[in-house]
């Protein structure tokens, strides 16, 4: 069934909607992800984008939707769309999406709106700044991570609290104040 859909040319796209099995318009959906990439962000319509295993790139990637990288990637990825490390993915890279969901291996630094997910067999070397932070075990994760958005900025008048207190702590001033009870 799988042949019938995945085409090499625009036009043998039409072939799937002419079989009226349920399986097929499921199928129809799935077919972009198991596409070429030269074709599939024309035959998705620019729903899912895909870098197989075999493609290397130094730059800067920019996506609309979604994009799964099964390749090398080295500079900069950005978009508001959802981005997708697969197992055989190696990215030196700034990312900055909206999410990502990591199976490979990334060493960049990450920054998301949404949520990234760190899979167990993920290997991420960098900083993460994101709204939500999921880890599996048997992840690896080296950085530091800044998750969700404090509802109030911190206060500054906790420090100097603190230093009204240390002089009352200070065992000389203690008996100062008690020897000048008696």
């Amino acid at each position: 069934m799988f042949e019938k859909i995945i085409s090499k040319s625009p036009e043998d796209a039409p072939a799937p909607r002419q079989a009226p099995q349920a399986p097929a318009a499921t199928a129809a959906t799935d077919a972009p992800a198991k596409a070429a990439p030269s074709s599939s962000s024309s035959a998705a319509g620019g729903q899912r984008n895909i870098l197989s295993n075999d493609v290397h790139i130094k730059g800067s990637v920019r996506f609309t939707n979604d994009l799964l990288v099964d390749g090398r990637i080295e500079g900069e990825i950005s978009s508001d769309g959802a981005l997708t490390v697969a197992e055989n993915a190696h990215i030196k890279a700034e990312i900055s999406t909206k999410s990502v969901v990591i199976y490979g291996k990334v060493h960049g630094n990450i920054v998301c709106t949404d949520r990234v997910e760190i899979k167990a067999s993920a290997e991420m070397v960098g900083d993460v700044k994101a709204g939500t932070l999921s880890i599996e075990p048997g992840a690896i994760f080296v950085g530091k991570s800044e998750v969700g958005t404090p509802s109030s900025a911190p206060k500054k008048a906790s420090p100097q609290g603190n230093s009204k207190k240390q002089p009352a702590n200070n065992p000389s001033q203690k008996d100062v104040a008690s020897a000048s009870a008696s």
